[in-house]
């Protein structure tokens, strides 16, 4: 609910509100009938320096204040009180201080005067646009609120299609087929064809910003590319790939984050679908499950990709093309669930808004134990009874500048005859969200040592920032642009 209009906003330090005190001003003149040449007189101070007092820009020493009261028969207190004068009054400081906070500087509009000439209508609007606006950026700005929710809504999205876009793989089939590939997983070869195709040019540089994985100088049609990969586990080539989807899928600059975080997710589906096209990703997948020798491991060395790329690729088509409810996490070394999706009613931990990014796992399952294994880095199998049924899991764990990560697919028991190790007789049994289950430590433990710890805990900023503004979140639009305008004049 907001403040009622007739309440001024105090200022930051606690120090009289300028705003506030010049609007008090300006009515008790009025209401006295009085002219700020009358009033300049009656005070010996020229009304140039009366009017900067009344429209909130001056501070005016106490001696002022003093006549001023005087010639207008009030006391210094009546023009001291936080209260505004007027509704009218109220809502015209309430825009000035709108109007000069930082968000509204950043926008580069110009500055409207709430004066007798404004309607009372067009400041009411005002204010309730200013006041949505504020209301957001809190919002924006207190949690990653706004990034959880619009995840949660996409990954609703993507269960419902069982992480199957046929869009998508009908747009990645026609760009295939213009290049004339026919065949098994695309060359590099085959990457710059599509991009000559597309129209695009690419260029790898050395000095490209920190906070972008390429950069598209849409005037000259030429993509900026790492001279070396991104970091572990990025492959170049789906960066490219990723940067044309952008393109071939008609993305237009992101509305929200809600909309950015769809466009990395259809770019990335776009990528993944030349890299593993459909139809020998579906036919090699067949031949695996008629084996009975289904494998992430030989999903990835067939076609030339990382794990996670062939993993995410897996959960595409797995239940699409086989009927196969899945499910997929990548978890981090202490436990932080950084991505996750399921389609096979496995119950992951999630907040009060139903966000599942930034819970910890269950110490039991397989995304864990496999940190504790002795061979950690070899094939890693695991059976996982849970309150909503039992589960087949494969791990494997990927290295990277952030620590060690687990990538998981599972699926439910039923299905595990159709995997390569799906006869492990690894085996744990998860309660969660039982506290009682891995929450909470064992008794003889909280026995010997409740009161007697004091850990201080390393603090994960990530959790706490806000979320990084612009069109394209994180990315510093004067690094690109000084980029761009480096290149061309190179």
């Amino acid at each position: 609910m907001s403040a009622s209009p007739l309440a001024a906003t105090p200022s930051p330090d606690g120090q009289v509100d300028l705003v506030t005190l010049g609007q008090r001003l300006r009515h008790l003149r009025r209401a006295k009938g009085m002219t700020l040449d009358q009033l300049s007189a009656a005070v010996g101070r020229a009304p140039s320096q009366l009017s900067l007092i009344e429209n909130g820009k001056r501070e005016p020493k106490l001696s002022v204040l003093q006549a001023i009261a005087a010639a207008l028969g009030v006391g210094v207190q009546d023009l001291l009180r936080p209260e505004a004068p007027s509704r009218r009054a109220g809502l015209e400081i309430e825009l000035a201080h709108f109007q000069r906070q930082g968000a509204y500087a950043a926008l580069g509009l110009p500055v409207v005067r709430g004066g007798r000439r404004l309607p009372a209508d067009a400041l009411e609007s005002l204010i309730g646009l200013h006041r949505e606006l504020t209301r957001l950026l809190t919002e924006q700005s207190a949690t990653p609120e706004v990034a959880r929710r619009a995840n949660q809504q996409l990954r609703a999205d993507m269960r419902r299609r069982d992480n199957y876009f046929p869009e998508i793989e009908q747009a990645a089939a026609r760009v295939l087929e213009s290049v004339r590939h026919t065949t098994g997983p695309l060359s590099q070869r085959g990457i710059l064809d599509i991009a000559e195709q597309l129209g695009f040019t690419l260029s790898y540089v050395s000095d490209l910003p920190g906070s972008t994985r390429s950069i598209t100088d849409l005037r000259n049609r030429r993509i900026y590319l790492p001279q070396v990969a991104s970091g572990k586990g990025h492959d170049p080539r789906a960066v490219v790939l990723q940067t044309l989807g952008h393109f071939v899928l008609g993305h237009p600059e992101p509305a929200d984050f809600g909309d950015f975080l769809r466009q990395r997710v259809e770019a990335n589906y776009f990528a993944a679908a030349l890299l593993m096209p459909e139809k020998f990703a579906a036919d090699f997948l067949a031949a695996a499950k008629a084996d009975k020798a289904l494998a992430i491991d030989d999903f990835r060395d067939a076609f030339g990709v990382s794990y996670e790329t062939a993993a995410h690729r897996f959960t595409n088509l797995v239940t699409h093309h086989f009927g196969i409810p899945v499910h997929f996490t990548r978890v981090h070394e202490s436990g932080t669930i950084y991505k996750a999706y399921e389609n096979d009613n496995v119950r992951f931990p999630s907040d009060v808004t139903g966000a599942i990014e930034g819970q910890h796992a269950c110490r039991k399952w397989a995304s864990r134990t496999i940190f504790q294994a002795e061979d950690p880095y070899s094939s890693f199998y695991q059976f996982t009874d849970t309150v909503s049924g039992t589960y087949w899991c494969t791990v494997h764990i990927e290295s990277t500048r952030s620590g060690e990560f687990s990538v998981t697919v599972g699926t439910p028991y039923e299905h595990a005859r159709w995997f390569r190790g799906g006869d492990t007789t690894r085996r744990t049994v998860s309660t969660c969200p039982d506290p009682q289950c891995c929450r909470r430590p064992p008794a003889e433990l909280v026995a010997r040592w409740a009161g007697h710890a004091w850990p201080s805990a390393r603090v994960h900023a990530h959790l706490l920032a806000a979320l990084p503004p612009g069109t394209f979140p994180g990315v510093d639009a004067q690094d690109v642009y000084e980029f761009l305008q480096r290149r061309s004049v190179s």
